[in-house]
């Protein structure tokens, strides 16, 4: 009993070191934004402001069109989020119900694509989406961002759907159920939490993707956030540390407020569409 008590009491302590260092980062983002530039350039920091100001806020709006960018950044993770879900989700059932050597293939081509450096196929893209006239477009991002995505969506819904008993499929059946019946009545319920999380994969990833974003979106009225971020850091490297700090804690917070609705629909939806009606 000793014994199990202070493997408990170590998995706490381990578990409170790792909240402390993944907390630490976003409450030092929080205390700069608030920081007046007198305290941004103390020799002697604190955590808590001793005179907080919305200054770097101001003048973070000032300076850039972060409202026009965050709405731009919105649009494009949304619709990525929505487009990977449903290309993903009928192609992870094939791939998951018939294990074929197709589906064999294909499974480790989703793993590979994963390797690819961004460098590797940036031109070729570029080529691609200047043919297609998607350069500086929100349309040509959302395209790549999307088969971006997909391959990881692929490879998290397969799983889901391998945990799914094809028995309640086969009950389906034998009650006249036909496939595309069968998945949207009894099999996509089951895989709502596989769903969410992959929208949220999704969501996440293009929200915070730089690259792509600075090589295909030329003007600033097309730009997402990451981008307009950038902008805070001089042409000698030296950030406006108070107004980068401000825009960074604004855009931090649609990933929380989504992750924090969201987790409550993965939790609630594990045994959604398990009774047959």
């Amino acid at each position: 009993m000793r014994t199990t008590k202070s493997a408990r009491a170590a998995q706490y302590v381990a578990l409170a070191a790792y909240l402390v260092f993944l907390a630490f980062p976003f409450a030092w983002l929080i205390s700069t934004a608030f920081k007046p530039a007198k305290e941004l350039g103390s020799l002697d920091p604190t955590w808590i402001p001793h005179d907080p100001t919305l200054q770097n806020f101001t003048q973070a709006f000032d300076e850039q069109p972060l409202l026009q960018a965050m709405t731009n950044s919105l649009l494009v993770a949304v619709s990525t989020a929505l487009v990977a879900v449903v290309i993903a989700t009928p192609m992870a059932y094939v791939m998951a119900r018939h294990r074929n050597r197709l589906a064999k293939a294909a499974t480790g081509w989703v793993v590979i694509s994963q390797a690819f450096p961004f460098v590797l196929i940036i031109i070729p893209l570029f080529l691609i989406l200047k043919n297609l006239y998607l350069i500086n477009s929100l349309l040509g991002l959302i395209m790549v961002y999307v088969v971006w995505a997909l391959p990881f969506a692929l490879w998290m819904l397969v799983g889901y759907v391998r945990a799914v008993p094809p028995e309640l499929e086969e009950a389906a059946a034998v009650d006249g159920a036909g496939k595309l019946r069968t998945l949207v009545s009894v099999t996509a319920p089951l895989l709502a939490p596989g769903i969410v999380a992959t929208a949220m994969f999704a969501f996440i990833t293009a929200w915070n993707e730089f690259f792509f974003a600075l090589v295909l979106l030329k003007t600033p009225e097309k730009q997402t956030l990451p981008v307009i971020l950038n902008r805070f850091i001089g042409t000698e490297g030296v950030a406006d540390l108070g107004p980068l700090a401000a825009a960074a804690f604004l855009a931090t917070i649609p990933s929380l407020v989504i992750f924090a609705l969201i987790q409550k629909r993965i939790t609630g939806g594990m045994l959604a569409g398990a009774v047959k009606h």
